[in-house]
């Protein structure tokens, strides 16, 4: 079972805490513990409690503290949007809703509620957060005053919404429609909406649409003057009462609520004995108006009545009173349990609740996000801490990215080069090493260079390597590193900033070698492209592999992508799709299909195909109907390193993709190698990286 959904819409008071409540129900009925997650709430007046989390928490008695349900107010998302630090608060959402979801078995997500300021990017904002957090998606739609063309339009266009960046929604609900319009509502939309998506279409409930005597009390302000013991009344009308008595008793309609200077205490006694008449309807409460209120005789009657209607007071005049009681929203609140129940009845009257659970039961989440992926490299990489080698300690890169990772308790770390060079960058650039967790090695005064230099030696004598070139080597930092993983000394290693590829390479292939099996080192970058992450290989290794290099680079690219939390769907790249094509170049990647197909039949793999069929679905659609990779490949393998270099570098610039890599595969410990145009941020990644890719060893 999905252990979230997200409960989501596309305008104000839309009643989706009727379907909070219908569902938080439900779920407490098949799991132990569920939480509830409102990742940017609406505080109420003078900062109370965001009503929605308010009446879930008390309602249900969920042991939860009202801060850890949220992340942000809708105030603080806007600064954090005017400066650009978006990813930010995607980042802290995760982490928010990651703490929630260790400790419960379902978690329900409620988006924004559209009032306020920034209304008119919180659908867009609601997706994201969608997006990033793998949920599917519960959609509630009004038919609140609108045509069944305006419901239909307005529920097909959030759907839209939401499948242009691949969200799941597995149930509409078009809430508040009007009773005569549900049969065309139910006809129209299931015809348009995909056949599995559940479509629920709940018809307006005075009960629940209209407020209470308190509600009204709450919004208008002023002063009660009788009757707190009935402001649950709810109001279904309101009048003004500007005539006489005998008029105005033509104009009364149950449950209403009668706006009326303070002066008219005619109006006032006629109401109150309207009310206790079984020939009139029920008088719900009377709001006066203008600052005024009844005289004093007027007074003593009511207070010597046992029940009197509740009777508000306040400074607005008539005029304004009335618009302002017009605009009063009802919300479904804890202190109201009947019109809880009743919004629970209700959703379990009109929502097919073993269809939505049975869906819940087998949604499963297709992509990760970047800032998903990248929250789960760091938990993966704190699950065991690693100590990693960085060579290149001369670099001010590197000193800054391992800075922010011991600081953030991730590693232990090794640093090479001459420790007082080391320390002098670490001041003249303002930072700070714990000291428990770092060591600074000069690789030639270092205690293990004896035997480092004895071990080598005794591994390459074979290759024609003597003690003096042994020794010579072991003073490079490439080889005094690399050294550390083989003997153990280190988890992995981590350079390239200052040297090349193949200087950072070449010792790992001399003495830590390949892993069983495999043949072939090779390389791929993690690309954090806006939506999802997906694998490129190689990039940076292989210049021109055979069909056999080719079929192991994707076999291996593939496992990483599944040790990293990616769902493999591997395309094997080429200028032709399926059997369009002919030449040496799209054979060499058929015979590499072929190969992976018989050495791992248990992964998907489509090939040859172009890169818009691999992942455009409609373009994979038209290319290669009926694949099970076309339009929605994960691990993209190119024929060359030409091919594979000059694409990441490409989609790198032009979308703003972050690349994490390259990372090797195929050693028997982790080395990986930096570009030397990386930044801080390219170093801590691959650190992570390499941390979890020893966890795995």
């Amino acid at each position: 079972m999905t252990k979230t959904v997200f409960i989501a819409s596309a305008e104000p008071y839309s009643g989706k805490s009727l379907v909070t409540l219908g569902l938080v129900n439900m779920l407490l009925s098949k799991a132990q513990k569920v939480g509830y997650f409102k990742p940017i709430i609406t505080p109420g007046p003078e900062d109370k409690h965001d009503a929605h989390i308010d009446t879930v928490l008390r309602h249900f008695q969920l042991p939860l503290a009202y801060e850890d349900t949220f992340a942000y107010t809708g105030p603080e998302v806007l600064r954090l949007i005017e400066t650009e630090r978006q990813g930010e608060m995607i980042d802290t959402i995760i982490r928010r809703y990651k703490q929630l979801e260790e400790q419960h078995d379902f978690i329900v997500v409620e988006g924004t509620d559209f009032v306020g300021q920034g209304t008119a990017f919180e659908f867009d904002l609601n997706v994201t957060i969608a997006k990033n957090l793998g949920e599917p998606v519960l959609l509630v739609v009004s038919g609140e005053n609108k045509t069944t063309a305006q419901i239909i339009s307005n529920t097909l266009t959030a759907l839209r919404g939401f499948e242009a960046r691949e969200v799941q929604v597995l149930t509409v609900v078009a809430n508040k429609v009007r009773p005569e319009q549900v049969p065309d509502v139910q006809q129209l939309l299931r015809a348009q909406l995909p056949a599995e998506v559940i479509l629920s279409v709940i018809p307006e409930d005075k009960a629940l649409l209209n407020p209470t005597m308190q509600e009204i009390h709450e919004a208008l302000g002023g002063r009660l003057l009788f009757g707190e013991e009935l402001l649950g009344n709810q109001v279904d009308n309101f009048v003004t009462g500007a005539m006489n008595v005998p008029n105005f008793l033509n104009y009364l309609k149950e449950n209403v609520v009668i706006v009326t200077p303070g002066d008219r205490g005619d109006i006032v006694i006629c109401a109150v004995q309207a009310n206790l008449s079984a020939s009139y309807p029920k008088v719900a409460g009377v709001v006066l108006t203008a600052g005024w209120e009844p005289e004093e005789p007027i007074l003593r009657l009511l207070r010597g009545l046992q029940t009197v209607i509740p009777i508000l007071a306040v400074p607005t005049g008539t005029f304004e009173t009335s618009a302002r009681l017009a605009a009063v929203k009802s919300r479904i609140s804890a202190d109201n349990p009947k019109k809880v129940q009743l919004a629970i009845r209700t959703f379990e009257r009109y929502v097919d609740v073993p269809a939505l659970a049975e869906q819940l039961t087998t949604f499963q989440s297709e992509g990760i996000t970047p800032h998903m992926f990248q929250y789960r490299l760091m938990q993966w990489a704190k699950r065991q801490r690693r100590h990693i080698v960085l060579p290149e300690g001369n670099d001010d890169r590197i000193l800054r990215a391992a800075a922010q990772l011991l600081h953030q308790n991730i590693v232990d770390l090794t640093i090479l080069g001459t420790t007082e060079e080391v320390l002098a960058s670490v001041k003249r650039l303002g930072l700070s090493f714990p000291a428990d967790h770092v060591r600074i090695i000069d690789p030639v005064h270092s205690e293990f260079y004896d035997d480092y230099v004895n071990t080598f030696y005794e591994l390459r004598k074979d290759k024609g390597v003597n003690e003096d070139m042994a020794r010579d080597l072991l003073r490079d930092v490439s080889y005094f590193g690399s050294m550390m993983v083989y003997k153990g000394h280190a988890d992995g290693m981590v350079s390239g900033a200052v040297h090349t590829t193949q200087h950072t390479i070449r010792p790992a292939l001399q003495f830590i070698k390949t892993k069983p099996g495999v043949s072939v080192v090779s390389s791929v970058f993690f690309m954090c492209l806006p939506d999802r992450v997906a694998v490129f290989g190689d990039c940076a290794v292989n210049p021109n592999p055979t069909a056999e290099q080719l079929a192991e680079i994707a076999i291996s690219s593939a496992e990483s992508s599944r040790a990293f939390g990616i769902e493999p769907r591997v395309a094997m790249l080429s200028y032709s799709s399926g059997t369009s094509g002919a030449g040496a170049d799209v054979d060499k990647v058929r015979q590499a299909t072929e190969l992976v197909r018989q050495k791992r039949p248990d992964l998907k793999v489509e090939g040859p195909i172009q890169y818009d069929a691999a992942v455009d679905p409609l373009v994979g659609r038209q290319k290669l109907p009926g694949s099970e990779v076309a339009g929605q490949a994960s691990v993209l393998i190119f024929p060359d390193l030409n091919t594979g270099n000059n694409t990441y570098k490409a989609v790198q610039r032009e979308t703003g993709a972050l690349a994490i890599g390259p990372v090797l595969q195929g050693l028997n410990k982790p080395v990986n190698d930096l570009s030397r145009g990386c930044t801080v941020d390219d170093v801590f990644n691959t650190v992570v990286i390499t941390a979890i890719q020893s966890q795995q060893q």
